[in-house]
Parts: structure tokens; C-alpha cells; sequence
């Protein structure tokens, strides 16, 4: 059970895919400029590294390693998370059309979001059985949604405030996101 737990806090805070990793930073930078839409992509993103992790595990352990077809797993990885952010789109685009429209062209960026494919083959790479790889799929998910609302609600207090004109725009959400890397530096001695 301890174990669980430091892999599910491990991969959300003190190996935070994107603050510590820099995987995933399309939808990071892209998505969190309002806070509605970055809990939405952060959703979204949780639902599909879930399963994406656990299918990715059960592929490599039932289907890829006693075949000896190691060698396809990023290929394998990659159709996997396609036809999960296929699946997602479509129950976004026909349950939650105000979200589907808000997250735009970066609902179907999950598919390339490194992150996602990350989690699939560190899985594998640290020989993680199926439910570990379920919590490392959870919490390096819940870890992404995390830094992309706390982004957000960082945006959204700095669009209110007079920021020099050499620092607005990108300039201003790349400080932020360094400042957060920082910040996540200090969970690395949690574990």
C-alpha cells in the first residue's frame, strides 16, 4: 500500500510531467488561460492517461513482451491513446458541446501530447505492473491538472494587473511557468 501511495504522489508532484519533465507543455501553455477550460482539458487529460496507462500495461505485458515485439511499443502506444482521445472527443463533442468548442484545437492535440505517451512507456520502462501503472498514469494525470489550473488562475489574476509591454503575453506565462518549476522543486524532498 506505501508503495501506491509514492508512486501516486511520486508522479503527480515531485516528477510532475510538466513542470519537472517539460512533457506536455502545447496544452499547458495553450489551455490555461481561462480556469474553466484548463479543469476541463485537465479532465479530459486524467480520463485518457487512465486509460491509456492501464491499456498500454495490459498490451505490453499480455501481448508485446511474450511476443518478443518489444520493439512496436511506441507505435502500439501511440494507436492506443488515438482511439482513446478519439472516444473522448466524440463524448465531449455529443455530452458537453460548451467544453468540446472551449478546448478547440486542443482536445484532439492529447493525441501528440507527449505526456500521455510518457506515462505509457515509463511504465514500462520502471517495470511497473498493471495497477502501478494505473496509479502512474492517475497521478502523473492529476499532476497535469494541477499545474494547468494553478497556471490558469495565475493568468487569470495577471491579466488584471499592468505588466510591463516587454513581459505581456508569452514572455509572462514562460516566467510563470519557470516560477512554478521552481516551486514544484521543493516536493522533490517529500519522498
Amino acid at each position: 500500500m506505501k508503495e501506491m501511495f509514492v508512486i501516486l504522489i511520486g508522479s503527480a508532484l515531485v516528477n510532475n510531467v510538466v513542470l519537472s519533465q517539460f512533457l506536455g507543455l502545447c496544452p499547458f501553455i495553450g489551455v490555461s488561460k481561462k480556469t474553466e477550460t484548463a479543469a476541463g482539458m485537465g479532465a479530459a487529460v486524467v480520463f485518457v492517461m487512465a486509460i491509456a496507462s492501464t491499456a498500454a500495461s495490459v498490451i505490453y505485458t499480455f501481448i508485446l513482451d511474450p511476443l518478443n515485439l518489444e520493439y512496436l511499443q511506441t507505435i502500439v502506444f501511440i494507436l492506443v491513446i488515438a482511439a482513446l482521445v478519439q472516444l473522448v472527443e466524440m463524448i465531449l463533442k455529443k455530452k458537453l458541446k460548451s467544453l468540446y468548442n472551449a478546448l478547440g484545437v486542443y482536445l484532439p492535440l492529447i493525441t501528440t501530447n507527449c505526456a500521455v505517451l510518457g506515462v505509457a512507456l515509463t511504465s514500462v520502462q520502471k517495470n511497473y505492473n498493471i495497477p502501478q501503472s494505473i496509479l502512474n498514469g492517475i497521478g502523473t494525470a492529476l499532476g497535469f491538472m494541477v499545474a494547468i489550473i494553478i497556471m490558469a488562475g495565475i493568468r487569470e489574476r495577471i491579466e488584471h494587473n499592468n505588466v510591463t509591454k516587454s513581459f505581456q503575453g508569452s514572455p509572462m506565462v514562460l516566467l510563470t511557468a519557470g516560477l512554478m518549476a521552481i516551486a514544484f522543486i521543493g516536493f522533490s524532498g517529500l519522498l
